[in-house]
This record gives structure tokens, sequence and C-alpha cells, in this order.
């Protein structure tokens, strides 16, 4: 698949994230910034700086009261093994854990409420009215009772876990909420109850990776003990289906959103296995730690190795993008709505690719809160919610302006949203799970 075959309504619609300049994000960087210059049409890259044409960094507004993240000596990623940095180390069968290092770091300090900043961080000009931050700003209601309306605070908690959680995920209609981790087991909360249900422990390592079939009650599991379980929710008593194949750790999987019957995962490999409920299947190499389908018609996929994040023709199984840019392992992706933009992080970058151009078009990085699990808002467009250590990173892009939430006591290992409920979950090697919105 070529490059015009790629464009999507956009091509005719401007979108707020494409209109918008890369910009790097001044306020969090410590020392000298890395490239803001978008990738070419080919998706390599430059990495080395600024080309002497190009326009200097916009710096960021400050949000008053934002606060100011205080620098700490965090682990290097060269230093600490891939699978420490992603799941820890509880019950995968010797690895050293890496709980006491962070537990070492110092707690980073808290800010003010959402809703005491929204009139900032929300401000945007006069731009295209299909703008959510733009229709704000220019209704008159705005101020009082539009900021009110937007808000992101803890609505939820529950600590059903004796170690740590590494994953978490929505059922399509939002009223399941799935979560799993170094228990070996599926935590189930019906969110209207908040009633929980458990698996057995039938996988024999940790669960990488939950992911509910669409428009079911079904869901499943990849683990270190290198399977996947497929499970009902309904009935979780009992596995329905495991499928075996994979030689190492299984990292991630994901369900395709229109064939139901169809889910990938990959592992430490970089091998990426397609299955059907019948356990029929193909491989391929180009993933080793998260696969995510393309929303709503699943015609990509993406797929997370080391530091570079590909793009896959779901039907062909050819790679049509190579998204270099990051400088350590990428940890987590997810799509936009309507799966014309790709988010991916990094511990040291959030960046976020246009399908359309194959280019980089935001780019935000750290200055130490270690970032790991990214989604977005499940009702602002142009809103990333990022997970560090213990705290989100709330990004607006239109405005590259970042609000900084606690929210847990230790690494927020995953996130997910559901748009028909507005929540977004996140799970912690705290060994809770808490729901937000």
């Amino acid at each position: 698949m070529n490059m015009s075959q790629m464009q999507h309504s956009s091509s005719q619609q401007q979108d707020p994230l494409q209109s918008q300049q890369v910009q790097q994000n001044n306020r969090k960087r410590k020392g000298p910034s890395s490239s803001g210059q978008p990738a070419n049409s080919t998706g390599t890259g430059n990495t080395m700086g600024p080309s002497p044409n190009s326009q200097p960094s916009t710096p960021s507004t400050h949000t008053p009261g934002d606060g100011v993240a205080m620098t700490t000596n965090l682990p290097n990623s060269s230093s600490v093994p891939k699978s420490m940095m992603m799941y820890g180390a509880d019950g995968t069968g010797g690895l050293a854990s890496s709980t006491n290092q962070l537990e070492d770091i110092e707690q980073f300090g808290d800010v003010g409420s959402l809703e005491d900043n929204v009139e900032s961080f929300l401000s945007h000009d006069d731009g295209d009215g299909r703008d959510l931050f733009g229709t704000l700003k220019r209704n008159p209601a705005h101020s009082a009772e539009a900021s009110k309306g937007f808000s992101f605070s803890e609505v939820g908690s529950i600590r059903k876990s004796n170690t740590k959680v590494v994953c978490c995920d929505f059922s399509s209609d939002g009223k399941l909420l799935a979560s799993a981790g170094h228990d070996k087991k599926v935590v189930v909360w019906n969110m209207e109850t908040l009633q929980t249900e458990f698996t057995p422990e039938e996988h024999g390592l940790i669960i990488t990776d939950v992911r509910f079939r669409p428009n079911s009650s079904q869901l499943a599991t990849s683990s270190f003990d290198t399977t996947v379980r497929l499970w009902d929710a309904a009935e979780p008593n009992y596995c329905l289906h495991t499928y075996a194949g994979h030689t190492s750790h299984v990292t991630s999987l994901d369900f395709h959103p229109k064939k139901n019957d169809l889910f990938c995962s990959c592992d430490a490999n970089n091998e990426i296995r397609f299955w059907n409920i019948n356990h029929n299947q193909s491989i391929m190499q180009g993933g080793s730690a998260k696969v995510r389908f393309q929303p709503r018609i699943g015609q990509l996929l993406a797929a997370a190795s080391g530091n570079v994040v590909s793009i896959f023709d779901a039907e062909t199984d050819r790679q049509t993008h190579s998204l270099p840019g990051h400088s350590t392992e990428v940890h987590s992706l997810c799509w936009d709505t309507n799966g014309e933009y790709l988010a991916s992080a990094s511990q040291e970058s959030v960046r976020v690719w246009s399908l359309s151009s194959g280019e980089c078009i935001h780019e935000l990085s750290s200055s130490g809160n270690m970032f790991h699990s990214i989604v977005f808002h499940p009702s602002y467009s142009t809103l990333l919610v990022i997970g560090g250590y213990q705290s989100f990173e709330l990004w607006n892009m239109s405005e590259n302006k970042c609000m900084t939430i606690q929210a847990h006591e230790c690494v927020i290992s995953a996130l997910a949203q559901s748009p028909v409920t507005g929540m977004v979950a996140s799970a912690s090697f705290d060994k809770s799970v808490k729901i937000w919105k």
C-alpha cells in the first residue's frame, strides 16, 4: 500500500493536530532539546537537530499553579533490563525486581486540581470551529460554566490485587473493566455495581496484556508463560481456549475491531502471530513490546519493537511505515478514535504520528517522569493522558501545555479509556486500579 492510499478524510478536513507546528515542551526539558523536526515521507526522521531553515521551537506557556517537576536521579533505561522496566519481576522466573529502584525515587510535587487551571489549560486561539478547545473558547458561556464542565479527577479506586497490576481494558460498552498482572489472574469489574469477579490462576507466569473482544464479554490475556488465553467475563471461572505457539514471553495482544474472531499477539523474540478463535494462525516479524489494531476498520496494525514503531497492512502483512525517533524502547501505543493518528510512549518522550504523512507532528519530552503508558482522552481529541511514575501528564497538544496530576504511589503501568462512558482507567505497580473522569 503506497502513501497516497493511506490518505484519510483528514486530507479534506484539516485536523487541529495536523495544523499545529511541531513544538518542543521547553518547560519540561532539562539541557539540550532533541529535534522537533518531523520525519520525512519515508518515516526516517532527522534526529540530529533542526535544519538551519527550520523555525525555532515555540516555548510552552506556563499553566498557573501547575508546579515544577522535581529533578531526580532516575534509572537510565540503558542500564535497566526491558522486562524489568515494563513489568517488574514478581513471578517472572528470576529477574531482579525493579521495585527498590523505583521506591527510592523522591516523591513528585503535587499540583492544584485541574478545574482550578482549566481556563488556561484549555485556552486556544480562534481557530477551526471543529476544534473542541477552540469551540469552548469562543462560547460566551465559557469561563465559569464551561470550565466546570471539564475535569479529570479520581472517581473510584479498587485494590483487588496482592501484587503489581500491569494491564487493564474496558469492554466496548464500557460496562466492564478487566485488569491483570503479577497475580496471574484477571479481575473483572462491573462498572455499574463495582462488584468484581476473578479468573483462576491458569497462567503460569505474569499476565502482560488483557483485551476485550469487540462487542463481547469475552477477553484474552497474554502471559510470560508463552501462551494466550481466552475467557468469558460472564463465566470467568474457567478458560475457554489456550493458544500456544510462541517460543518466548508474550508481551501484548489485540483484537481486530471488525473481524472480532481475529486477534494478534507479539513476543520477546519480535514475533507477531495472528490467530482466530479456531486456532488458525499466521506469523510475521516486527513486534516485541506492544501491538494495537487501528480502530474501527482495522486496516493497519501498529507494533513496537525496541525504539521503532512499525505500521503493517493487516490484510497483506506488509510493512507500510517505519517510524524511528525514540531514543529508548517504546512501552505503549494508542490510536486516536478515527485511526488517523498514533501516539507512542517511551521513557524519555511521547511522539504523535500522522498516518497520512508518516511524520511525527508532536513531541513531548520528559524531564524525569519516566513515561510508561498513554491513551487519548475519550472526550477531547487533542488531549493525551500520559502515565509516568506516580503522576499523570495531561498534554494539550494544540497549545503544547501540560498539567501534572498525582495519581498513584508507583509506576502507572497501563491506561485504558471508554468513549461510551468518558472514563479513563489507570493500573499501577502500587497494586491498585483507579477510575478517572
